[in-house]
């Protein structure tokens, strides 16, 4: 197994992409820390991992509040051992579908703040027990800072954060480095499965190169390959699975 005797926190692990990472982790021998705001949702993807022979924990941890992110790292690290793995997996609260120059200011800034203040604080937790480790993997997810693969859809400030997201990200991995610890982003081009609109998903089909988008098990998979030894010379950078949409 290729992240066998790894304990992995996930926050927002009760969501699509979350869950997807967390089933795909215990797969290959993690042990999956659900952190969220929802324990129901939570539950749910711990009894998947359960039922097929996975341990998972959970815990009510709202990844904005400074205070409980850094009790939960600490609680996971001195109950489990060690925190081997993190990725940040939140809701951004984004709004989609109105113009920037339509959109009211609270709208527009909400998905930026949460995104870099999410990343920032779990990163942070993490870092400390890796760096005391001298190993460890920070992951995010959702993409560079690049052209949004969907060119007709306005998206608000979600390409923002991600933007902001992917420099944070290059931050870390430089400061990070030296002590172990890799830092890689996710980079799906959109996931059809997450939208209930047909026609968006359909455009982020049609933007790639190869005519299909990722699924959320292409990202529990890329995941698993990020976090685990086979991508030990890669930090820095984004795992690219956006089937071509974006090449940078």
């Amino acid at each position: 197994m290729l992240l066998a005797n790894t304990n992995a926190v996930i926050y927002g692990g009760g969501g699509h992409v979350g869950g997807a990472v967390a089933r795909a982790f215990a797969r290959e021998g993690a042990k999956v820390h659900l952190a969220g705001r929802t324990l129901e949702s939570l539950e749910k993807v711990a009894e998947d991992v359960r039922a097929a022979g996975g341990a998972a924990e959970v815990a009510r941890v709202d990844a904005l509040d400074p205070t409980q992110v850094d009790e939960y790292a600490d609680t996971v690290a001195a109950g489990s051992g060690s925190l081997d793995v993190s990725l940040n997996a939140i809701s951004l609260g984004d709004v989609q579908g109105t113009p920037i120059a339509e959109m009211p200011h609270d709208d527009f800034l909400r998905p930026v703040d949460t995104a870099v203040r999410s990343t920032f604080l779990t990163a942070r937790a993490a870092a400390r027990h890796m760096i005391r480790q001298g190993s460890g993997v920070i992951l995010t997810f959702g993409g560079g800072g690049g052209s949004p693969p969907v060119r007709d859809y306005s998206i608000g400030g979600f390409h923002v954060a991600m933007g902001a997201v992917d420099v944070l990200r290059r931050q870390l991995a430089a400061e990070l480095g030296r002590h172990g610890v890799r830092v890689l982003t996710l980079h799906s081009g959109g996931l059809p499965e997450s939208f209930d609109d047909a026609e968006i998903a359909a455009a982020i089909r049609d933007a790639t190169m190869l005519g299909r988008a990722a699924t959320l098990e292409d990202v529990g998979n890329a995941a698993v390959f990020a976090a685990s030894d086979l991508a030990r010379t890669m930090t820095g950078t984004s795992v690219n699975i956006t089937c071509g949409a974006e090449t940078d």
